[in-house]
Formats: structure tokens, C-alpha cells, sequence
């Protein structure tokens, strides 16, 4: 018999028959909601393999209830919404989708980076509102990025591929990281501070680090009052990683100019999140990724993560 997969989300249909070709597939059918977790505590409890997303909590008693689980691929770099542990204790591989979304997401951090510094998206509604009469010399005036100093918090793949794209602008770089990294200095003649200058200096500063429970919070009100009063702030990265209340204080006060959002505390973000009041904030719904080319290739990885371990291949990116 075939070994059995659950997939949580649609996909398209190459990718599912990338998987029926040597699986028995069963699918959520919803494109845009999310599977029920009662469903899925029902539909985990015979398959092999589970390839899920970030919206699911793959959690201890998820994990218990999968008795003949062998793999979850999460579709994502991050797997954070999974008890890595726990699948562990299992003998349960997880696997995530590294480097195919790293030029994607680095196309987006920088388009965010752009679009908020520029005012792109107050302006477009400046027209749309009806509100340009005429011009005037200072009139939604933004933030120059060309020649700038942008510092990172982490230095993995994706924050390299936004440094390659910021040399491109002449930008000066900063760097925090827990490690350092000699090679990438040279490489693109940056430099590496510890996060109190990280943050002191930087015309914009850009989370990009993976979310974990130490991390949590990292930017708060004391971080926030370091920055400069010109600073941005973009974070394409988690959003536990910002305290956003202490961010909507320092963006109604002034303390920071503005800062680009692609993902939030609680995903999806509610209308009543006051940080979407604030005409200095530009929010994404968490689209890093999100080019069909990309997102294709992450399905196709997590599928191919699947059949390798049902197959006695072994995953291609395992996280545990």
C-alpha cells in the first residue's frame, strides 16, 4: 500500500501529483482558511506524512495524535509553529524549505525597505483620496536610501542577499549577528557591532533573524529609544521579534520615522492592531516569499522532503 499523506493547504495540482504519483494525498480544500485543528487531529492520526504550513500549530498533542507519522514538512524556512522537540522524541524528521525563497524575500525586504522610506504607499492614496492639488516643495518628502547606512540583525542568507542588494545603492553596512562573519565582511566591506551601536547608528535598521523564545521581544521600548528619530524600521523576519506595542508608542511619539511590516505578533493582523492607523507604517500580509516561481519551488521541496523520507531516501532539508 501507498503511503499516506495529509497536505493542509491547496495547492496546485502538479504539486499534489508530484505526491500521488507514490502517496495516497488527501488535502484540505480551502485555498485561503485554514484547516480546523479538530480536522486535522482527525486527519493526522493515519498518515505518514503531513506537509503543512505556517498557520499550523504542530504541537506536542498533534504530534501524539500522528501514531504512524514519520516526516512533517513544514512549507517555510521557519518552523517555529512546530514542537521540533517533541516530533523528535517521536522519531518524527521535520523538515523546512531553506534557500529557495532567499533572493524572493530579499526582493521583498528591500521593495518594503524603498516603499517606506519613499512614502509609496501614503502617496498612492494621496492621489487616490483626491487629496493632490498641486505641487508644493515639500510635499511628502521621504527618506533618501542611496548612500545610507542600514544595519541587520542576523546575518544569514537572506540578509546577505538584501546586503548584496544595498552595495547596489552605495549604502554603508552594519551587522549584528551572534556569530561573525570575517569572510562576509570583506566581502562587502561591512562591519560588525554589537546591537546597542546596531541600533544607535543605522539610517534604517532590518530584522532578520529566525524567531525563537530568547528572541522574543528583542526590539522594546529601550531598543525603539536608541534608534535615531529619522531611523526605520523593517522586519521581515517574525513579528514576536518586535514588541508592537512598544512600537506603535514610538512611532505615535516620534521617537522612530517609520517602519515596514510584512509580518505581525498575530498572523492574520486584526483591523484593530493600531499600528495600521499610523500613516508611518507600511504593513505586507507576510508575502517574503511570494512569487509563484518561489512559492512552486517551496511545495516542490516539501514534497520532495516527503517522499525521500517514506522512500528510505532521507529528507532534503531536515531541521532535527
Amino acid at each position: 500500500m501507498k503511503p499516506k499523506v495529509y497536505i493542509t493547504r491547496k495547492l496546485p495540482s502538479k504539486i499534489v501529483q508530484r505526491l500521488e504519483n507514490v502517496c495516497e494525498v488527501k488535502m484540505w480544500a480551502e485555498e485561503d482558511v485554514p484547516v480546523p485543528r479538530e480536522v486535522l487531529l482527525r486527519e493526522i492520526r493515519d498518515v505518514d506524512g503531513l506537509l503543512c504550513m505556517l498557520t499550523e500549530t504542530i504541537d506536542e498533542e498533534m504530534i501524539r495524535y500522528g501514531q504512524n507519522l514519520h516526516i512533517i514538512a513544514n512549507m517555510a524556512v521557519g518552523y517555529n509553529n512546530i514542537d521540533v522537540i517533541a516530533a523528535t522524541k517521536r522519531g518524527v524528521i521535520v523538515t523546512n524549505t531553506p534557500g529557495v525563497l532567499t533572493e524572493t524575500t530579499a526582493d521583498l525586504t528591500f521593495a518594503l525597505l524603498m516603499a517606506t522610506a519613499r512614502r509609496i504607499v501614503e502617496a498612492s492614496e494621496y492621489i487616490q483620496n483626491g487629496q493632490w492639488k498641486s505641487w508644493s516643495p515639500m510635499q511628502l518628502v521621504g527618506q533618501d536610501v542611496y548612500g545610507a547606512t542600514i544595519g541587520f540583525i542576523g546575518m544569514g542568507r537572506i540578509a546577505e542577499a538584501v546586503v548584496k542588494r544595498a552595495k547596489g545603492f552605495d549604502m554603508n553596512v552594519l551587522y549584528y549577528n551572534r556569530s561573525q562573519k570575517p569572510d562576509l565582511e570583506q566581502k562587502y566591506n561591512m562591519q560588525f557591532v554589537e546591537l546597542k551601536t546596531l541600533l544607535k547608528e543605522p539610517d534604517f535598521v532590518c530584522i532578520l533573524i529566525p524567531y525563537s523564545p530568547d528572541v522574543h521581544h528583542l526590539i522594546g521600548e529601550r531598543e525603539l529609544a536608541l534608534m535615531k528619530e529619522s531611523a526605520i524600521l523593517i522586519n521581515t523576519a517574525r513579528g514576536g521579534i518586535v514588541d508592537e506595542k512598544a512600537l506603535f508608542e514610538a512611532l505615535q511619539r516620534k521617537t522612530i520615522l517609520a517602519a515596514g511590516l510584512d509580518v505581525f505578533e498575530e498572523e492574520p493582523v486584526s483591523l484593530e492592531n493600531p499600528l495600521l492607523t499610523l500613516p508611518n507604517v507600511v504593513a505586507l500580509p507576510h508575502i517574503g516569499s511570494s512569487s509563484e516561481k518561489t512559492r512552486l519551488r517551496m511545495a516542490e521541496l516539501a514534497a520532495d522532503n516527503i517522499k525521500g523520507v517514506l522512500y528510505g531516501n532521507g529528507p532534503l532539508t531536515s531541521v532535527n
